[in-house]
């Protein structure tokens, strides 16, 4: 799993390479951490993501709950087809801004 983090004055971009899965969620968790201090809207970069299992969906639904509590908003971008599928399923899409591509994103 490689991620790379962006800050800007009113957000920060993640971008994840790899699959999100029970061995890589520790890791994208401890990252995000910091970054929750310094922010409260985060674009997540899914494009590079094929494969996120429940432990993936866990991460992203503590992040929801973080940044809800301080008026803040996770924006996944670049979601793949079976993870756009799998969160509309379980219900976690309705959380989550969506866009297909980082272009898109009006912040």
């Amino acid at each position: 799993m490689k991620i790379d983090i962006a800050r800007h004055p009113t957000h920060a971009i993640v971008t994840f390479d790899g699959a999100i899965d029970g061995k890589t969620a520790p890791e994208v968790q401890a990252a995000l951490a910091p970054v929750l201090g310094e922010c409260s809207v985060l674009v997540l970069d899914l494009t590079r993501v094929g494969y996120m299992s429940s432990a993936g969906l866990r991460v992203l639904l503590l992040l929801h709950r973080q940044l809800t509590a301080k008026k803040g908003k996770a924006i996944l971008v670049g979601l793949a087809e079976n993870l756009t599928e799998t969160m509309r399923i379980t219900g976690f899409l309705q959380f989550f801004e969506t866009h297909a591509t980082l272009a898109e994103v009006k912040l």
